[in-house]
């Protein structure tokens, strides 16, 4: 065997060719999107490839778990039907009412409104805490005796950057697992396993489906048993994403690496300008060489993303006004499509967590910053920020 036979592909060969194999019958180099429900066996219990309904297993679900996998050097990738559906699937594997989970205090709103009041009506206890504190985060998972350590990094909205290899020698030091929220950073940037984490989660909505057009979430594990027991959960409990929403994943993630040089690019473009404002009191970006997490981030990050949270000087009005007055920026919910969008947190995507410590300031703004010419992009900024005066 040569030297190049042994050498593992690339990531953005990985991207376009992991189970993505030609169609055998045709040879068409896109694999056909399998719609049907159900399959005909060979005599009762003959199954064909193991196919038999459509809950349990599809050909075009499995090839985008296959890609998932690859890119986050996993073993297992397993998909559902929104990020959402993916962490309630890790935790009903993994803890049952008594249990408790350490999360960072600034987690997406979303994840701590499933974990406190869904979960916690289950039974399931949950201690916040600030990641970047390792004393904090190791007292914390003493003395809760917690199962499950959830951090996401960077975080959302507060661009907070967590020590991964620390955190999961804290947890498994306590025996407890770490799952790692890698939404943000998506495979291309940062992949957790590598880096000691038991479980990686996505909202693959965001930058692996790339497009603003398609739902969905997605488990990656090494572990074979922790994959059966959330394997168990998403064909017993139905969660999974369907083959056309599968389709348009697998078709995203495969420009992900080209996308994500992009949108990196193009933040880096907007911190810098943002830094230089007077209307602006704080830049929440890694790639800043004055951002607390950026060394840190260097070493576990090949770039720092697209995302970009902004804080204002003139309060929570000045960041409504900016969020009001963009024209390429569009002001929705959601993030890592190709189109830039501009959100206000606390009144938007964290609006469940207000009033409690993971609330996010009123004066801040998340800006995910899309793959347009960034001159277009400063200019739209500038016109917004001219409402100001």
């Amino acid at each position: 065997m040569t030297n190049a036979e042994n050498t593992t592909p690339g990531f953005n060969t990985r991207a376009i060719h992991a189970g993505q194999e030609p169609e055998r019958h045709t040879g068409a180099v896109v694999p056909p999107v399998h719609f049907s429900t159900t399959y005909a066996q060979d005599g009762i219990g003959g199954l064909r490839n193991g196919y038999e309904y459509g809950r349990g297993t599809n050909p075009t679900r499995d090839s985008l778990q296959e890609q998932l996998a690859a890119l986050e050097q996993g073993t297992h990738g397993l998909t559902f039907g929104s990020g959402l559906a993916a962490e309630d699937a890790i935790i009903r594997a993994v803890l049952r009412p008594g249990d408790s989970i350490v999360l960072g205090n600034d987690a997406y709103g979303g994840t701590y409104r499933l974990i406190s009041r869904i979960f916690g009506d289950w039974g399931v206890a949950n201690r916040p805490v600030d990641m970047a504190d390792l004393d904090a985060v190791r007292a914390a998972v003493a003395e809760t005796g917690a199962r499950l350590v959830w951090l996401e990094t960077p975080s959302n909205p507060l661009m907070k950057i967590t020590d991964i290899e620390a955190i999961a020698a804290i947890a498994h030091d306590a025996g407890a697992l770490l799952v790692v929220d890698n939404t943000f950073a998506s495979p291309y940037l940062q992949q957790p396993l590598t880096l000691g984490a038991d479980i990686v989660i996505h909202s693959t909505t965001k930058y692996i489906g790339g497009h603003s057009d398609v739902v969905g979430g997605a488990v990656v594990v090494r572990d074979d048993a922790l994959a059966e027991k959330i394997g168990f959960l998403q064909f017993a409990a139905g969660g999974v994403n369907g083959p056309m929403d599968a389709f348009l994943t697998t078709r995203g993630l495969k420009t992900l690496g080209v996308r994500m040089d992009r949108h990196s690019d193009n933040a880096e473009r907007i911190a810098a300008w943002l830094l230089e404002r007077p209307e602006v009191e704080n830049v929440l970006y890694p790639g800043l060489e004055g951002h607390p997490g950026h060394e840190l981030a260097k070493k576990q990050m090949t770039r720092f993303g697209g995302m970009v949270s902004v804080q204002f000087a003139g309060g929570a009005e000045a960041a409504r006004t900016v969020a009001e007055s963009t024209r390429l920026f569009t002001l929705a919910e959601s993030l890592g499509g190709i189109e830039s969008l501009m959100n206000y947190p606390s009144e938007m995507t964290h609006a469940s967590v207000k009033g409690t410590e993971l609330a996010v300031p009123e004066n801040l703004l998340r800006l995910s910053v899309g793959i347009e010419e960034a001159e277009d992009l400063v200019a739209d900024l500038e016109q917004a920020f001219a409402k100001l005066a």
